[in-house]
Order: C-alpha cells, then structure tokens, then sequence
C-alpha cells in the first residue's frame, strides 16, 4: 500500500492490495498534519473470495465525516452504514471479485497525526456457511463484522501541495 497526500486541498489518495480473507489489515497513516481529510481509497482484492462487504473502524482519536457537503461512496457497494459514534464505516451490497478493485471515497477527522484503522472483509464462503440472506447481513453490517486476527501495515505517505 502507499498514499499521496495533498496538503492544499486536503486529500489523501491511497492504494494497494489485500491478499488474506483470515485477517483484518490495521493501516497506520503518517498525515502531513491532523485535521480533516478526503480519502479517496483503492484496494484491489488478491483473494479467491468474493467480499460482500467492507467495514473500516477508526481509532479513538478519529471519527469519519457524515454531512450534506461530504461525500460517503464506493463504485462497488450501493450501500453505506456508518455507526452513531462515527467510528466505524461500512460499505455493502455489491460486491468485489477476485482481481476487480475496490474504489471507495470518505472524509475523516482526526486529532493525530498517525491515524489508524483497521479494514474487514466479509466473504460468505469465509463464512464457512451458506450466503445470507439480505436481513441478516443488514444485521451483520449493523452489529459490526467479526473481529479476526490482525495485520498491521504502516502505509508510506508523498506529501504534495
């Protein structure tokens, strides 16, 4: 993964790769500087699984943004949930197959410089069981994905601007 951050314009591009289903990925960011930033985020799924969903969980110094001005999007999901506490987003219903790419956009604040967070995937057939049905991934989504053994990855950041 790697990122480029425009300080000027407050956005923070990033992109990379997941090539595990049995882990989640904690991403730590170095930002230029705290405050507000656009994330405009690309992923590319290197797994034998397609993921259903996509859920991002903040650190206790960040919250995401949810506002008439902000934008909340992902090309793959025509859904977003994201919890009262702003802590935790997640896009779904759609999916991303094996080799596509994962195009999703959201603003964030935060009080720290190194923002963290930590992505699931959910995959039904990591699940180990049949599909859902609709009413229960709403559920799922609304409850939070399952808490897996975790990755942690330090993303490298070009400052511009």
């Amino acid at each position: 993964m790697a990122a480029v951050a425009d300080v000027r314009r407050r956005v923070l591009m990033v992109s990379g790769a997941y090539d595990t289903i049995d882990h989640d990925v904690s991403i730590s960011i170095n930002l230029p500087e705290p405050g507000r930033w656009q994330v405009i985020k690309s992923e590319t799924n290197l797994t034998d699984q397609t993921w259903v969903a996509m859920q991002a969980t903040l650190d206790e110094d960040s919250t995401f943004i949810d506002d008439e001005d902000t934008m909340v999007v992902s090309r793959q999901f025509a859904k977003s949930f994201m919890t009262p506490d702003m802590r935790r987003l997640t896009f779904y219903d759609g999916e991303v197959r094996p080799g596509e790419a994962l195009l999703k956009m959201y603003s964030l604040e935060t009080n720290s410089r190194k923002p963290a967070y930590v992505h699931s995937r959910y995959s039904p057939v990591a699940d180990g069981g049949p599909g859902k049905t609709p009413e229960e991934i709403e559920r799922l989504i609304a409850d939070g994905l399952p808490q897996r053994p975790v990755i942690e990855v330090i993303v490298p950041v070009t400052v511009i601007g």
